[in-house]
């Protein structure tokens, strides 16, 4: 049985990568994986009895993923998903617990997927929905930038999930943006929001969902407290510092091969400070054409 680290942390990302390229990024990446936050695994994992694990080849995790020791555990709610995600030590915070619970996994996944499991989900347009764990980090890293009447970008916002869990954050007096480059995602993440707990907050305008190139950003609505980014940058986007709001801070993966979630904060004086999280695994940020050819 392979020997796995009881701090490995699984990765995620938003779109799909070819299975040849996950093949190589496991075999050069497993021996540099270097997490920064807390686990996905408690310490007492190793004590599990857990035979034949297998390697899988997914875009979410390059090694296993839960999914297998969640459908043994009954999960079939999203309350279990959260729950299980607090057991392992993913989240922390109560208020995320709770935004979590409130925003139902299950409206922005397609029918017949498991949508409590932690993977990604393909939802069509060589993109998928990232896994539970990975919207979890993210929220929890933004959380102090998502308080009410703040202002909140989703980059690559997809079926709209934590679009509309930024929303529930910064309620009716704040602002949360989803860009997303492809027509009918947007659309479909219109849909799945109005049937949601935050269907009242896109009624009344305070969450809105556009089709654009996020790699711009959203300049109508910046500037901004917190910005999250599904996709990886080969170098920090201008237009998304510049519209990062003093005091703000921006969640966003970089690198090509080798990734690094980044954590970008700019300071009151407009000096950025960037630190990295965990080593991650995301496709490029890149145009709409090079997506659905990819």
């Amino acid at each position: 049985m392979m020997n796995l680290s009881s701090t490995m942390k699984a990765y995620g990302c938003r779109y799909c990568v070819s299975p040849l390229e996950q093949l190589l990024h496991t075999t050069n990446h497993h021996l540099r994986f270097r997490p920064r936050s807390p686990s996905l695994f408690s310490s007492s994992f190793n004590n599990l009895k857990l035979p034949n694990f297998n390697l899988l080849l997914t875009s979410n995790s390059l090694f296993f993923t839960m999914e297998h020791l969640w459908d043994r555990s009954g999960m079939n709610t999203n309350k279990k998903m959260v729950e299980h995600l607090q057991q392992y030590g993913v989240i922390s915070s109560e208020k995320v617990a709770r935004v979590m619970e409130t925003i139902d996994r299950a409206l922005f996944v397609p029918d017949k997927t498991p949508a409590y499991a932690d993977c990604p989900q393909e939802i069509g347009y060589n993109a998928t929905i990232s896994a539970p764990h990975m919207h979890a980090t993210c929220l929890q890293l933004l959380e102090e930038k998502l308080q009410p009447g703040m202002h909140a970008l989703d980059v690559g916002s997809g079926t709209g999930y934590l679009t509309a869990c930024f929303a529930m954050m910064v309620g009716p007096q704040g602002r949360a943006i989803g860009v997303e480059h492809i027509p009918e995602l947007v659309a479909s993440s219109i849909n799945n929001i109005e049937k949601s707990a935050a269907a009242p907050l896109l009624k009344k305008g305070s969450l809105s969902m556009h089709v654009g190139d996020g790699r711009e950003g959203w300049p109508e609505c910046a500037p901004y407290d917190a910005i999250h980014v599904g996709a990886a940058a080969p170098e920090m986007p201008q237009a998304l510092l510049d519209q990062l709001k003093p005091g703000g801070r921006m969640v966003i993966p970089v690198g090509n091969i080798f990734q690094d979630l980044k954590v970008v904060d700019k300071n009151p004086d407009g000096s950025i400070s960037i630190r990295s999280e965990s080593s991650v695994r995301y496709v490029p940020l890149t145009s709409r054409d090079a997506q659905l050819q990819s």
